[in-house]
């Protein structure tokens, strides 16, 4: 099985540009063929595809429409009394997932508050992925939910592995998988090999970088990703593999490793 690797646009390539359109160019001509992207939504949905066109990549995944990021929001689907925002901040997101032919969207869940515990959370949150689920499944679209360290997103609610786990077995559809990042994976649980290989048949995008710093998978660090990346061709992973990673020198220079480990992008 041939690994294929994205660029992740909200992190690659800053250091060219503060424009996020700018950056489909160079991942094209840093050699990418495919790229990821969190939030797209400042910019109107039509520059956004001549952007891909003229860069002639492909989009493999967005981020659902977050809410208000000023106020420091990171997804809307824990919220109550909130639902129908829900529900309209996904539509805005297949607007953008359909025109850009994107067929996967992370769906971040939110943040807690500090110190105070809201029981209706788990609730709401399962009731809207299920409501997600079905109207992705209606629209071939499918939905992701990723589990993230408190230690990049503080009091965010999706912090269990286990916990999206047995959501997605539990709700049980196509159109909601797991969004793995394996940075993410070693900073809240460890154990890659076996987590990976309970995990995997339910996951749809992966992503990876080095633990603990967000670098360059060759980088420094935690993780083996030669070994990895070995483990996930074993397994017959077909996806994608982001590469959300923050570079510690120009982004075309980090992604040597491609190349030097046997792959290609």
């Amino acid at each position: 099985m041939v690994l294929k690797f994205c660029a992740n646009l909200s992190l690659m390539f800053t250091e060219k540009t503060d424009n996020l359109l700018e950056r489909y160019q160079l991942a094209s001509q840093a050699g990418f063929k495919a790229v990821e992207c969190t939030f797209p939504y400042q910019y109107a949905v039509e520059d956004v595809v001549k952007a891909k066109s003229a860069a002639n990549v492909d989009q493999i995944l967005i981020n659902a429409y977050p809410g208000d990021t000023e106020l420091g929001e990171l997804g809307l689907a824990i919220m109550s009394g909130r639902q129908n925002e829900f529900r309209e901040s996904l539509d805005k997101s297949i607007e953008y997932a359909t025109a850009l032919n994107c067929n996967k969207i992370h769906i971040m869940a939110g943040k807690k508050f500090a110190g105070i515990v809201d029981t209706a959370m788990d609730d709401v949150y399962r009731d809207n992925l299920e409501y997600a689920a079905r109207t992705f499944q209606e629209r071939g679209l499918v939905g992701l939910i990723e589990p993230i360290s408190d230690a990049v997103i503080p009091n965010y609610f999706m912090n269990s592995f286990s916990k999206a786990f047995q959501l997605v077995r539990e709700i049980n559809s196509d159109s909601l998988k797991l969004q793995l990042d394996i940075f993410h994976l070693q900073l809240l649980e460890g154990n890659l090999t076996n987590r990976i290989k309970e995990l995997l048949p339910y996951t749809a995008h992966i992503q990876i970088a080095q633990a603990p710093h967000r670098d360059s998978p060759d980088s420094e660090g935690e993780v083996n990703y030669r070994y990895i990346l070995k483990l996930l061709e074993d397994l017959g992973y077909d996806g994608y593999i982001g590469l959300e990673y923050k570079p510690t020198k120009a982004s075309s220079d980090s992604i040597g490793w491609i190349r030097e480990w046997g792959y290609s992008m």
